[in-house]
């Protein structure tokens, strides 16, 4: 499992020109399911996100987690993490988790997110999005 974390000041997700999902101050997460993945990947995954502190305390330090700042989280599918592109110019994505699979660990990652976080959105799986965002830092963390 791979998560793209990145501290947003606000971000949204399109699908069809409609709006399906926003945040403001929070994380936007991007998450790419592979096939050796299991739940237990994303408890542990999730656990770390949650305590991350990359949000700045009075002073100005990295030292808040997302519950201290009161942020919310977006969540997007993005198989294309696991993108091989070693060989040739076409990447290959055969570690990637096959669809249904990484559906219910997708939907697994968004229900243990809202154990943790009160305020969590999504974008549409499998469908073609557009994620707007304000990176805030920016401050770019991958978790595996």
């Amino acid at each position: 499992m791979k998560a793209v974390i990145q501290r947003v000041a606000h971000a949204s997700v399109i699908v069809d020109e409609q709006v399906i999902g926003a945040i403001d101050q929070g994380f936007l997460v991007l998450l790419g399911v592979g096939t050796e993945d299991t739940k237990e990947d994303v408890d542990r995954i999730v656990k770390k996100m949650a305590g991350l502190r990359i949000f700045a305390d009075a002073e100005g330090k990295t030292n808040l987690s997302l519950k201290d700042v009161g942020g919310s989280v977006l969540v997007i599918s993005q198989f294309t993490l696991y993108a091989d592109c070693r060989k040739g110019n076409r990447p290959n994505f055969l570690q990637a988790a096959a669809p249904a699979m990484a559906e219910k660990l997708y939907e697994y990652f968004v229900e243990t997110c809202r154990s943790y976080i009160p305020h969590v959105e999504t974008g549409s799986f499998g469908a073609h999005m557009q994620v707007k965002l304000l990176n805030d830092g920016p401050f770019t963390i991958i978790l595996e």
